[in-house]
């Protein structure tokens, strides 16, 4: 045995007719970044970081930049993804005991602009060849895997009225009436002028007797939203429609989402779908104040970083299977800090959390959630994504999501942005809306 991390990357043939990365979505252990047919999967585990606590995201730069430091590492494709790639999940609250984790994988493949590759990452001191690459691609393909790391159960009573042909459901933290007084109190909270924004999260527990598969979930997320980036991280699965942050390279980008509509809400109305988007979510004030408020929040944290910034001067409805979004893009040019560019942790210690998925200001938002949501989120709400040894990477944040707690037992989450003009009732079937991805991909119908 070595301490010292090798690599190797080597082309992949792969048919274009074979569904893309999804179709290398065979086992229930598999760490898991794909938007349409391209990303990132990885097999096995060759050793992890983990942190809790303000400092996670910074302890946890230093631990990657100091493995990738002595690494040996040969790419023969040299594309953003490619040589050591780790997948990441980070805890929403530095307060939280939810173990944040970055996990180098045994075996990474990826598919970008239609090229495929595999990478082999070990410890050993035995020969890495182009012939022991594709060897660990058939072992790792070759059979499928149904474990799941156990997180503790769930003990909250069952809902008769929720129960489903193939599972059911009950409530989390807080029942429905508990989250909707909550709703309520935060607005009490921001109509008296101690915040502009706040966002509240509930959760409710998915019980599936025959199983959870977690395999097949990643795949019904990657075919029926293709918009959105699919995670799977450690029992942590979701399909999230917003970009904390892409680097690569020089350049960042990000993708800001606040304002949602159900799509359901369209049924019967007059005019097209969009057209019913475009008055209701683009033209109300609400929810472009909603949206203002997050943009402000995360380009005035990336600021510091950056030489360049651009984005959208009008907010653009991004269309889901569930709902429409208000949504903005923003590129920046990293500058030089300290002489060197900022890696993808440290602008994401500066970025998160965003008023996307906390509110403003931060600490009055988050002392404010603590004390009404009655919950721990977890890795909700958090960064989930990859980074690679060129400073490359994708992060997204962990919402339209769930954490597999055992093998019967699913956590869903969802949350809204909560302003002056938020009303419970409204929030709550909100949530309902944002928990449709998850429900769908377990075969429960509510």
């Amino acid at each position: 045995m070595t301490s010292t991390l090798r690599t190797l990357t080597v082309p992949l043939d792969v048919d274009s007719s074979s569904g893309g990365l999804p179709s290398f979505l065979v086992r229930d252990d598999v760490l898991c970044w794909s938007r349409r047919e391209a990303g990132l999967v990885g097999y096995g585990e060759l050793t992890r970081f983990n942190a809790t606590g303000p400092e996670r995201f910074l302890e946890a730069d230093i631990w990657w930049r100091h493995l990738i430091l002595e690494a040996e590492i040969t790419d023969y494709v040299e594309l953003p993804g490619t040589g050591p790639v780790a997948f990441g999940s980070f805890a929403f609250s530095k307060t939280s005991p939810h173990v944040s984790r970055l996990i180098l994988p045994e075996l990474v493949i990826g598919i970008r602009d239609g090229r495929a590759w595999a990478t082999q990452l070990t410890f050993d001191a035995g020969p890495l060849t182009e012939a022991s690459v594709l060897a660990s691609v058939d072992r790792w393909l070759a059979g499928t895997n149904g474990d799941e790391s156990a997180q503790g159960g769930s003990d909250v009573g069952l809902s008769p009225e929720a129960v489903a042909e193939d599972g059911y459901l009950s409530h989390g933290s807080l029942s429905e009436e508990n989250w909707m007084k909550a709703v309520a109190d935060g607005v009490e909270e921001i109509r008296a002028g101690k915040l502009e924004k706040l966002v509240l999260a509930r959760d409710v527990v998915a019980t599936l007797p025959a199983g959870v598969n977690a395999a097949e979930v990643l795949r019904q997320l990657a075919a029926r939203y293709r918009e959105c980036w699919t995670y799977g991280v450690d029992g942590l699965v979701g399909a999230t429609p917003e970009m904390l942050i892409q680097v690569e390279g020089r350049t960042a980008q990000a993708r800001v989402l606040a304002g949602t509509l159900d799509r359901r809400d369209a049924d019967g109305m007059d005019g097209s779908p969009m057209e019913y988007a475009e008055r209701v979510l683009a033209g109300s004030d609400k929810q472009r104040h909603e949206h203002e408020i997050a943009i402000d929040s995360l380009t005035r944290q990336l600021a510091p970083f950056s030489e360049a910034m651009n984005s959208h001067s009008e907010p653009f409805i991004l269309e889901l299977p569930n709902v429409w979004h208000l949504a903005s893009d923003v590129k920046a040019e990293l500058a030089d800090i300290e002489g060197h560019v900022p890696t993808c942790l440290a602008l994401i210690n500066a970025l998160h959390p965003t008023a996307a998925v906390c509110g403003t200001p931060t600490l009055v938002a988050g002392a404010l959630i603590r004390k009404l949501e009655h919950l721990d989120r977890g890795p909700y709400a958090g960064p989930v994504g990859w980074l690679d040894a060129a400073g490359n990477g994708e992060w997204g944040i962990a919402l339209r999501g769930a954490v597999i707690e055992d093998a019967n037992t699913v956590r869903l989450y969802a949350g809204c942005g909560i302003v002056e003009g938020s009303q419970p009732e409204a929030e709550l079937a909100e949530t309902w809306a944002k928990f449709r991805p998850m429900l769908e991909a377990l075969g429960i119908k509510r």
